[in-house]
């Protein structure tokens, strides 16, 4: 089983500054370790706004000071590259092939001006593992989002 975190990041940033997250994200998974034991992980940027790191548990679990390595990690990249990725409000939702951010608080805003709609697809970024990953998107009226409807 994989363990999977994702952070949506706040606004657009440019290819370079893409490439450059990936790899220092690339870097410090392949350093990554929890109680001195290497981790099999990954990590990656999908569709230029969403960063996925996973873990596979089979070799060996991320504990909580591996995972107390992962959140600095994350927060050096907010305060790098001038984003948020820690802000659980944030929602990610497809607009035709490129995924736009939005603060929670706008999605009645966007319904209401038919921007979206209750069947535009949300990213789930509360997954967990890579069982819950296969189902990550999810039109917004079956989401968390679905009381704006």
């Amino acid at each position: 089983m994989k363990k999977i975190w994702t952070y949506i990041i706040s606004k657009s940033l440019s290819d370079e500054e893409l490439n450059l997250i990936l790899k220092q994200g690339e870097k410090f998974v392949s350093n990554w370790i929890s109680h001195e034991n290497k981790l099999d992980a990954s990590f990656k940027i999908y569709k230029n706004r969403i960063i996925i790191v996973e873990v596979n548990e089979h070799v060996f679990q991320a504990s909580g000071c591996g995972i107390d390595k992962l959140t600095r990690f994350i927060k050096e990249i907010e305060i790098v590259f001038n984003i948020e990725l820690l802000n659980r409000l944030l929602v990610a939702y497809q607009a035709e092939e490129k995924i736009e951010v939005v603060h929670s608080s706008k999605i009645k805003d966007l319904l209401t001006e038919n921007k979206i709609n209750p069947n535009t697809i949300v990213y789930n970024t509360a997954i967990a593992n890579e069982q819950d990953y296969n189902n990550w998107e999810e039109p917004i009226k079956n989401s968390w989002l679905k009381k704006y409807i």
